[in-house]
């Protein structure tokens, strides 16, 4: 029991994370993601930016110190003044350091801002080739999802099944038709068919016996002479050409 609960919940995890996986919004996410560090590079490049501007503000002040307490040190010693010119050769050797250290500084905030402007070409331009790369496979995908749909649209016609079931049903039609034609066939073969010939002879000849009775009751036409009568007429003539 309890490894098919956790079959059970190992496949809800699979379902959401394959669902929450869409290669599409992954790749519009990660599109927005570069598009967000650029902000966040600018800004990172212009501190670096800023501290060679201060670097070399510093140093513009340690080399005006410099030739300043240079120019002090040089009039004491003209004016025959050693401890002023001692002082200010303390003063100009420490400036000195200073100067130095600025300019290793400065060299080498020059080189990491260089190095900077490095970074953010290269990173804009893999930002600009993902992104192509992104939206072709965004489109690709989408394209994808429209095949997807024409072809279970397609699907569900069943043109197949349909041509399938359309044959049997001619078939089973064409079956039953023949049955259906030789049974007529058989039917006829036992009916009588001089019996139907007679019978429709008869039906016009009394037909044609009820029309001379209209015609006569309506004085259209002689009734015909009796039988009786006629052979009465032939007796007596016969009787006359005897005598």
């Amino acid at each position: 029991m309890f490894n098919r609960l956790s079959r059970m919940i190992r496949s809800f995890i699979g379902f959401f994370i394959s669902v929450a996986e869409d290669p599409e919004l992954i790749l519009e996410q990660n599109i927005r993601d570069m598009n967000d560090q650029v902000p966040k590079m600018n800004e990172s490049i212009a501190m670096v930016k800023a501290n060679v501007t201060l670097l070399e503000r510093e140093e513009s002040k340690y080399r005006a110190e410099f030739n300043d307490l240079n120019s002090k040190v040089k009039a004491a010693i003209q004016s025959g003044r050693d401890d002023l010119a001692g002082h200010f050769a303390v003063q100009l050797e420490q400036i000195k350091g200073a100067l130095s250290r600025n300019q290793g500084q400065l060299q080498t905030a020059r080189a990491g801002y260089e190095k900077a402007l490095q970074v953010k070409q290269a990173f804009l331009r893999e930002k600009e080739r993902k992104t192509f790369e992104a939206t072709n496979a965004i489109k690709d995908n989408r394209r994808s999802q429209w095949q997807k749909k024409v072809a279970d649209a397609m699907e569900q016609f069943e043109v197949g099944g349909i041509s399938a079931t359309h044959d049997e049903m001619l078939r089973k039609v064409e079956e039953r038709t023949a049955v259906n034609e030789a049974r007529m066939d058989m039917a006829l073969s036992n009916v009588d068919s001089q019996k139907f010939k007679i019978e429709e002879e008869a039906e016009k000849l009394r037909a044609a016996e009820l029309v001379k009775q209209f015609k006569s009751e309506m004085g259209l036409m002689t009734p015909d002479a009796t039988p009786a009568a006629q052979q009465k007429t032939i007796g007596g003539r016969d009787s006359e050409k005897v005598g």
